[in-house]
């Protein structure tokens, strides 16, 4: 099986923008975005790291926006522990395609 070579930034870029575009899908749109993520990581271990990256931000971020624009940290703390379940919640449907994106 040859190596195809891939990157972990291009591929989160695409699960992170695919994922926020197919959102209306509820399994099928999370499940494309990791085929095409998958596909652009190249090998399996990247694509299983790649799929973890934008979720990680997208509750950091959450956490790091809505503390800024509360003033409050532990509420900025409780709305990005919130953010960071839905973006893991999500993280199923875009491993099990980005699994089968690296292996096709």
């Amino acid at each position: 099986m040859p190596h195809r070579h891939g990157s972990l930034l291009s591929a989160s870029i695409w699960m992170f923008v695919l994922s926020l575009l197919l959102f209306w899908l509820p399994l099928l749109g999370p499940l494309l975005a990791g085929f095409v993520g998958g596909r652009k990581a190249g090998d399996l271990g990247t694509a299983v790291l790649a799929v973890f990256l934008p979720g990680i931000f997208f509750g950091l971020m959450l956490f790091f926006l809505s503390t800024l624009l509360m003033g409050l940290p532990l509420l900025g703390l409780v709305a990005g522990a919130g953010g960071l379940m839905l973006a893991l919640a999500h993280v199923g449907p875009l491993l099990l395609g980005a699994i089968l994106g690296a292996l096709v």
